[in-house]
């Protein structure tokens, strides 16, 4: 099998900040590989340095400690044009440009190779078309930004990114003022982009969720520990995004592919389709319900939907998942 070719390195890296003798460390020993053509997640708590690593990347700030590789070469040796050619970036910043319009922004995209005072050339204007129909906003390009959507504007910014032509997209939670339609739609675009275009895309993103269903790679960043690096069902399965919550009492669960308690996994015997019970389950844990009384279990119809509840060979039938927690709740099983 033919291994994606990577575009960044780090090597025993600390992240932080100097200033004159004072020296603030946010991250230490670091190791990553960004491969190009895969959509990369970057996840960890508030205040664990994601920022920092993206600022360091972009070469904002130098590493306190070792090294980052862009194509083989010391990032610090890049001046600040030349990283722009190579690192397109989309940060979380509101665009405050509502006079110009959607093609207007996506050709800011070729700045880095143009110039401010620089026109298009057929090339810059290729790489604007190629950039819009890429990211689906064809149907947008003659609009203001005014008009837009968050969800749109946010597709503009991606697109502005891509016409930048570099090999490593890096966005800061590029999702985050989106609803879950728009939430889902950006990060497939995303990986689409990574997939197809050959980009190295990098983001960092709070959406568990969504980023296990699209993403290549995961990086865990987690307080006062090393960079965890895998495929994101490989680390469910080794139980390594544990590290992400901030409790011990809390683990994600690999079967339902959710955030539970530890001292809460239900003993309820629930007998019926999978799909049915794992709804069952998610209303009884948000209440509470763990199990019931000794010799009793639960089954489920599908169609029409009920709920059985046997108890000494006698059953109660409730017609709804709320009526069978109302009940429960109410005591009347004891």
């Amino acid at each position: 099998m033919t291994s994606k070719p990577i575009i960044l390195t780090a090597s025993n890296l600390n992240l932080g900040y100097q200033k004159g003798n004072l020296i603030n460390t946010i991250a230490e020993n670091l190791e990553f590989e960004l491969k190009k053509g895969e959509l990369t997640c970057l996840l960890g708590p508030n205040g664990v340095g994601k920022s920092t690593l993206i600022k360091t990347i972009m070469g904002q700030l130098p590493p306190l400690k070792g090294q980052i590789y862009l194509d083989g070469k010391p990032i610090q040796q890049y001046g600040l044009r030349e990283i722009s050619k190579k690192i397109a970036v989309v940060l979380t910043d509101k665009i405050r440009m509502g006079t110009l319009s959607v093609r207007q922004l996506v050709e800011l995209g070729r700045i880095p190779h143009t110039g401010w005072l620089g026109s298009l050339s057929p090339t810059d204007q290729n790489k604007v078309e190629n950039a819009i129909e890429a990211t689906n906003i064809k149907y947008l390009a003659d609009r203001s930004l005014s008009e837009l959507s968050d969800g749109q504007l946010q597709k503009v910014m991606i697109a502005r990114a891509l016409a930048q032509d570099g090999e490593i997209l890096l966005l800061d939670e590029p999702t985050a003022h989106l609803d879950l339609v728009n939430r889902l739609e950006i990060m497939r675009l995303l990986k689409e982009i990574a997939n197809k275009e050959n980009k190295a895309v990098l983001i960092t993103t709070h959406d568990l969720e969504i980023a296990i269903e699209t993403a290549d790679e995961f990086w865990l960043m987690p307080c006062g520990s090393p960079l965890i690096t895998g495929l994101p069902e490989d680390l469910i399965i080794q139980q390594k995004l544990d590290v992400l919550l901030p409790s011990q009492s809390m683990h994600f669960d690999k079967k339902t592919g959710k955030i539970k308690g530890k001292a809460n996994d239900s003993d309820i015997i629930i007998k019926g389709p999978e799909f049915l019970k794992k709804w069952i389950e998610s209303a009884l844990a948000k209440n509470n319900i763990f199990q019931l009384p000794e010799n009793q279990f639960l089954s489920i119809k599908e169609s029409p939907f009920e709920l059985d509840l046997n108890k000494n060979g006698e059953s109660t039938t409730f017609r709804s998942i709320r009526d069978f927690v109302d009940y429960l709740k109410q005591g009347s099983i004891s």
